[in-house]
């Protein structure tokens, strides 16, 4: 299955069952392995204690709690989560690079730095569709240095690399591997159409999410995303988005978090639903102090198996929106892309579908 790498308390081991919004599949991958035994070790392994106690200091755990709603015994049930990811610090101001998956509906984000300082963070960026989020610090700690990001257009196939992060909250905790392999966008995972992915073999497991790997010059290449498994557990195929991808879409472009995660109705589930179009968004999970609760969009309160599926019920439909109508995942793209090209204090329009009336909804940037 695809598994995201970030961890969940064991307390909530029940949430997000079924994979809703988590980057999981049901689907099996089974590949036949082969393992080189007695290779002479690299020439660069020599360089890697001094590499990791010099990156070690831009490396974060990130830490995010908030509120889901799961199934529990046939019951929709709400329940507060603490998640555990890791991040990586890329400029001087305070900018963290992580998972999408990680803070996407966070309600409190907290970072600790090399050594156990805390700090609170806010999310003031997130790509769900290519799993990359930003996070601004509150302040920035001595000491920390930022990361450099490297350019992962140069990055070969059989590259030997390394990744810094929080396996099960395990702190600054070392792995190492090769390149094994890269994908263009919308090649591995449906959910993830537009990150461009490098695969590895380093170990990753939960709590990796969102934390770095580095090249042999110490740069950044990558932002730990997901791993392929059959077990649950780390078998070999790890995915990380790419660093170009990263400083594209965080960094080179205005940052912009809505605070919502999504599900998409279209078809007979429209037509279940009683909506007045084919095609819209449900609005699934919406964070606390996001610029979706500003507005006033309503998270769901139900879940419902219909048609074989769990579908979030309860929350407004999404069924145009800053003079987009909804007819496609094309338009609903373009809207989420006018929306992130407001400034502070322009004007947010959304038509939503709520208990049966259509409601205009109208707002301010923050």
């Amino acid at each position: 299955m695809l598994q995201s790498a970030s961890h969940v308390d064991t307390s909530q081991a029940a949430r997000r069952a079924g994979g809703r919004s988590r980057v999981r599949s049901a689907s099996l991958l089974i590949l036949a392995g082969v393992f080189l035994a007695g290779a002479a070790p690299s020439a660069h392994a020599q360089d890697l204690p001094q590499l990791f106690q010099r990156v070690s200091k831009s490396v974060v755990i990130v830490r995010a709690k908030g509120r889901d709603l799961v199934m529990q015994g046939g019951t929709s049930t709400p329940v507060k989560f603490n998640e555990v990811g890791s991040g990586v610090l890329v400029s001087t101001d305070g900018k963290v690079l992580t998972a999408a998956h990680v803070v996407q509906i966070a309600d409190e984000v907290t970072v600790e730095i090399l050594g156990g300082e805390t700090v609170t963070a806010r999310v003031v960026g997130s790509k769900v569709k290519a799993d990359l989020a930003l996070l601004q610090l509150s302040r920035v700690p001595a000491g920390i240095q930022p990361a450099r990001l490297g350019d992962s257009a140069r990055v070969q196939v059989g590259e030997q690399v390394f990744i810094v992060g929080a396996p099960y909250g395990i702190a600054h905790t070392l792995t190492v591997g090769h390149v094994s392999g890269r994908h263009k966008p919308n090649t591995v995972y449906a959910e993830i159409p537009l990150a461009e992915f490098l695969q590895t073999d380093a170990a990753i497991n939960q709590g990796n999410s969102g934390g770095p790997m580095f090249n042999m010059r110490g740069e950044v290449i990558g932002i730990v995303s997901h791993i392929i498994s059959k077990s649950g557990g780390y078998e070999g195929l790890g995915f990380v988005v790419s660093s170009n991808m990263a400083r594209q879409l965080m960094l080179d472009q205005r940052p912009f978090w809505s605070g919502v995660t999504w599900f998409r109705v279209s078809g007979v589930l429209a037509e279940y639903l009683n909506l007045p179009q084919s095609f819209a968004f449900l609005v699934e999970e919406v964070a606390k102090g996001s610029p979706a609760e500003t507005l006033g969009l309503r998270p769901s309160g139900d879940i419902a198996k219909i048609g074989g599926q769990d579908v979030p019920l309860g929350g407004d439909v999404v069924l145009a929106g800053m003079g987009v109508q909804l007819n496609d995942e094309t338009s609903f793209q373009k809207m989420l892309e006018r929306w992130a090209q407001l400034r502070s204090g322009d004007e947010i329009t959304l038509k939503v579908f709520r208990a049966g009336r259509i409601i205009d909804l109208k707002g301010r940037v923050p």
